[in-house]
């Protein structure tokens, strides 16, 4: 088998992300190539759609989303993404094992102790079987039912192993930071062929690969995927990776020359670029990674300069701040700052 550099690989992830050429696609297309996008806040998938996207402006999302074409919600490792609706309704029926596994977890199972899961649901379901519910008004009516209990947590519960959907109004561009006025409405989604989870694979292969078995599992927070992988195996391309491992990837997806010029770019907090791998060393080294995932539940936004991550910025007050973690050239800086002046004049105000 081809064996692939490291450097090969982050060649291969940004072309596929759209990371090393931006593309002339609309929003739609790309995010339905990216699967899902982050949007543990909402304002950052706009940033990532930005930064892959020529000319994006921030109605080309919020449209999408007030149409209900592209929805907000619970979905890969239990995390907020946002993704294209008709794909939401296979995907989320595939991956709610891991949700549930989050669910069942003793956080949750200790504020239901003696309240049955299918009872919580019930009534979860009820309530919202009128209208859409506030977040808090849900926790609230859920708590009343069932005293005694953390209603946020039931709440959590619910939504988790439940497919529910945010409001658009809160799931757009607006104040930076989770919101507490999210609205959610219960979402009926397709009954899950057998089939479905090799249509997860080639889409993840298509974004993110060539990967290994154990990247594929990191992304969808799924578990025991190598029998699967396996009766995909003659429809799959197979390389060995730098370390030596095994990498599947789609038929015909192009691998970019490793000595393909890339260009700096500025990714969002939690971008799957960054998550999309169990070996994550194709765009960041295991030192770089401490600083950017300084607690379990931060992924602070990222600087690419050369296609690996080097640095990370944050927005206060109007400016970008950059903080790389090694002295830059002075072409190097010119590139960064002139690619952090054009997100300023996005994030700015109107």
């Amino acid at each position: 088998m081809t064996t692939l550099s490291r450097r090969a690989l982050n060649r291969a992830l940004l072309q596929r992300q759209f990371l090393l050429e931006r593309t002339d696609d609309t929003p739609l297309p790309v995010i339905k190539r990216l699967v899902a996008m982050q949007a543990q806040e909402p304002n950052w998938p706009y940033l990532g759609l930005w930064t892959r996207i020529h000319g994006f402006a921030r109605d080309d999302l919020t449209t999408l989303l007030a149409d209900r074409r592209v929805v907000r919600s619970g979905l890969l490792r239990s995390t907020q993404h946002i993704a294209a609706a008709d794909d939401f309704r296979w995907l989320r029926p595939i991956l709610q094992p891991v949700l549930d596994r989050t669910a069942n977890s003793p956080y949750f199972q200790r504020n239901r102790a003696g309240l049955p899961a299918p009872t919580l649901m019930a009534d979860g379901h009820a309530l919202l079987g009128a209208r859409p519910l506030a977040r808090k008004e849900l926790a609230q009516r859920l708590a009343a039912r069932h005293p005694g209990r953390d209603e946020r947590i039931l709440a959590g519960e619910f939504e988790l192993r439940t497919p529910l959907i945010h409001d658009p109004a809160t799931a757009s561009w607006g104040g930076w930071g989770n919101r507490s006025s999210v609205t959610v409405t219960a979402l009926s989604c397709a009954v899950t062929e057998p089939t479905a989870i090799y249509e997860l694979i080639r889409r993840y292969l298509a974004a993110f690969g060539p990967a290994t078995v154990a990247d594929i599992q990191a992304w969808s927070g799924l578990t025991r995927l190598a029998r699967v992988v396996s009766e995909l195996a003659s429809e799959l391309r197979h390389y060995t990776g730098p370390d030596g491992q095994t990498l599947v990837d789609v038929p015909g997806a192009d691998l970019p020359d490793p000595g393909t010029p890339a260009p700096v770019r500025l990714l969002p907090a939690f971008d799957n670029a960054v998550l999309g791998h169990a070996d994550r060393t194709r765009i960041i080294s295991d030192e770089d990674r401490r600083m950017v995932m300084p607690g379990r539940a931060q992924v602070r936004p990222t600087i690419l300069i050369d296609g690996f991550v080097h640095g990370t910025w944050s927005y206060s007050g109007g400016d970008i701040r950059l903080s790389p973690f090694r002295p830059l050239t002075v072409a190097q800086r010119h590139a960064v700052d002139d690619e952090a002046s054009r997100m300023l004049t996005f994030l700015s105000p109107r």
